[in-house]
């Protein structure tokens, strides 16, 4: 049986990657409102992850890798790009996000493709890093941050 948390977080990225998708398509049509509606739908999506995620990460702990040791740090590496992607990927969406609501459409206009890209790698990564740990191979030990640094 798949982990619900880590599987509803996964899911959400997704949901914000398509709804991204789908805001370029508006655009490109020159649709404004519906374009403005669907990336801050996209946003409150990736937001809704980064909470249950985080949520988790603290109070339940995070699943360490279970597959063959021969891929670890295969798997290591590639969780390494994946946190760069989504750390990068979530400041510019910040800024994108901020320059669009402050009227500043020129830049929002440049940085916006961007943003949509690394975003797209970041979820295709995610995605990926969720299968890897939960469905080709059983997940490692889990351990919350709270018990990892206080001991309980």
């Amino acid at each position: 049986m798949l982990p619900i948390l880590p599987t509803i977080s996964t899911a959400f990225i997704v949901i914000s990657a398509i709804f991204i998708a789908i805001g370029w398509v508006l655009i490109a049509k020159g649709n404004i409102v519906a374009h403005k509606r669907v990336m801050i739908a996209g946003a409150v999506s990736a937001l809704t992850f980064f909470i249950i995620y985080l949520s988790r990460t603290i109070f339940v702990g995070n699943t360490s890798f279970g597959g063959p040791d021969d891929i670890k740090i295969y798997y290591t590496l590639f969780l390494i790009f994946h946190i760069i992607l989504a750390t990068t990927g979530g400041v510019f969406g910040i800024v994108t996000l901020v320059l669009a609501f402050k009227r500043n459409i020129t830049k929002h206009r440049k940085l916006g493709p961007i943003t949509s890209v690394i975003w797209f790698f970041t979820a295709i990564t995610g995605v990926a890093v969720y299968l890897l740990l939960y469905v080709f191979y059983s997940g490692g030990e889990t351990t919350s941050m709270l018990k990892a640094i206080l001991g309980f």
